[in-house]
């Protein structure tokens, strides 16, 4: 079982993800938790780490969880991805860790060689709910 955090940012009804180097699929920005670190300390690590922004003080909220398929460890490997939101204070930028960032919708995430089961998920049920185009 591998443990994320992901940070749910979403501009003009497409979702922020961010395709990390060396790998084909894109994720929320995150990612796993250190030892003994809480969800929202490490959702704000990563961001800093893979965009270059922070988040709002007082902004973090949890909004959803997933568990599934481990895109690319193997099978058998779940994921368990807690979702938040929160306010970024600044432009997001790829770091040095990331290769690329974008905004989809669902149908342009699913138009991508290599998906992640979870972010799929996430992207119907966001789809659903009227937030994602």
């Amino acid at each position: 079982m591998i443990r994320t955090v992901g940070l749910l940012h979403v501009v003009g009804r497409r979702l922020l993800v961010v395709r990390p180097r060396g790998k084909g699929a894109f994720y929320l920005p995150g990612g796993k938790l250190e030892p003994g670190e809480a969800e929202p300390d490490a959702l704000r690590r990563e961001v800093r780490e893979e965009l270059g922004v922070e988040l709002a003080p007082d902004s973090v909220r949890p909004a959803r969880r997933y568990l599934g398929p481990a895109y690319g460890e193997g099978d058998g490997v779940l994921v368990d991805l807690s979702c938040y939101t929160a306010e970024v204070v600044g432009e997001p930028h790829p770091s040095a860790e990331v290769a690329e960032l974008a905004l989809v919708t669902e149908d342009e995430y699913l138009a991508h060689p290599e998906t992640a089961p979870v972010i799929v998920e996430l992207l119907r049920d966001l789809r659903g709910a009227g937030q994602v185009a």
